[in-house]
């Protein structure tokens, strides 16, 4: 019989390793953290002017070399404003971003029902779109996104020559360039360089507080200062300008106060847990070295039955691998995502190998790979 909700719930409270599973706090333990926060001492915003979250914002901007910055409740709504700013600057409507880009597929196509934008969509929906994509265009377009990095194909990167060379062609002709940074933070160790650096090839650049800093819900929009200006009109017509976000800016600060110091063990241990999986038959790790921590395990065979195979080795060894799996363009695979943060650093990944074989080869994973 297939474990029930409350058995899984009861399995996953006697768990002491994780792998693509956060338990979760109380909503209590996460106000109380706010709460004893020394920046809760600061001043309340009122309508996001004043208070901790204009010290936020002028933070934010720092590090990410802009002239300012816009707190606001989401990335959907920051990254819509952005776009929306720019394509009317230049009389021009339309944008270019890949296949998977959050805004074509989570969206409800609301770039198109609310702002009124046309996309160009660039390269495949399986890899990361190159300069060879880009000059393939023919419609002439006003903005050109790129999302760092590339969460729906495993959190791939371009290397640092081929993202200037990108932002470079971009600029050349005029094109603005906004940067999909919902995380960012995960970049630095990769490219070897500050997020003012990494940002400093874009026009544009949008954070996410919510992700690996665990914050609340909240994001930053960063760029030059007529932009922020012009998108806080903006944030006000989508009623994002809300009489305060001040609880979600101060977790934003706790968050990365706690994670931004850690961000190199992160993914120092997701190339560890990577290492560990492969030549393991019946898994595949996408990408085979992940460049931040971040990446997609694939299995082939039946959701089902494997689901219930981590829940039956998570009830046996303490180690919950994964508690559920998603769809793939490819019929009858299935996907985990991983990323790597505080919860994932005790696990040991030789311990996870095994776990994982014992998976596959358990009555219920048998021969799924």
């Amino acid at each position: 019989m297939p474990f029930t909700e409350s058995e899984r719930k009861d399995i996953a409270a006697q768990c002491t390793q994780f792998l693509a599973y956060r338990p979760g706090g109380t909503l209590s333990e996460k106000l109380h953290e706010i709460a004893d926060s020394p920046y809760a001492l600061v001043g309340n915003d009122n309508y996001g002017s004043g208070g901790f979250t204009t010290q936020l914002e002028r933070e934010v901007a720092g590090m990410l070399g802009k002239e300012a910055a816009v707190f606001m409740p989401s990335g959907t709504m920051a990254q819509q404003i952005a776009l929306r700013n720019w394509c009317d600057r230049a009389g021009n409507n339309t944008v270019a971003f890949h296949p998977t880009c959050h805004l074509e597929i989570h969206e409800q196509g609301a770039y198109r029902e609310l702002h009124h934008l046309k996309a160009v969509l660039l390269g495949e929906k399986s890899r990361l779109f190159t300069l060879k994509d880009l000059e393939a265009v023919r419609e002439k377009f006003a903005v050109l996104l790129v999302e760092l990095p590339q969460r729906e194909i495993g959190g791939q990167l371009p290397s640092w020559e081929e993202l200037c060379e990108i932002c470079r062609w971009a600029q050349e002709r005029g094109i603005k360039t906004h940067l999909d940074g919902a995380r960012l933070w995960e970049c630095a160790p990769f490219y070897g360089r500050s997020y003012a650096e990494i940002a400093a090839l874009f026009d544009s650049v949008y954070v996410s507080f919510y992700k690996i800093l665990r914050g609340l819900p909240g994001a930053m929009l960063a760029g030059p200062a007529d932009l922020i200006a012009e998108s806080r009109i903006w944030l006000r017509r989508h009623g994002g300008n809300l009489v305060t976000l001040a609880p979600n800016a101060v977790a934003a600060k706790v968050g990365m106060d706690a994670h931004l110091p850690r961000i190199g063990e992160y993914c120092q241990k997701a190339a560890e847990i990577a290492g560990a999986l492969h030549g393991l038959e019946g898994i595949t790790v996408r990408p085979e070295n992940p460049p931040t921590n971040m990446m997609h395990l694939l299995f082939k065979g039946d959701k089902d039955k494997l689901e219930e195979a981590f829940w039956e080795v998570a009830r046996d060894t303490g180690m919950l691998i994964c508690s559920r799996l998603f769809p793939t363009e490819e019929p009858d695979v299935w996907k985990m995502e991983v990323n790597v943060s505080n919860t994932t650093m005790s696990l040991d990944p030789r311990v996870l190998r095994e776990s994982m074989a014992r998976v596959l080869a358990s009555p219920l994973g048998a021969k799924l790979g």
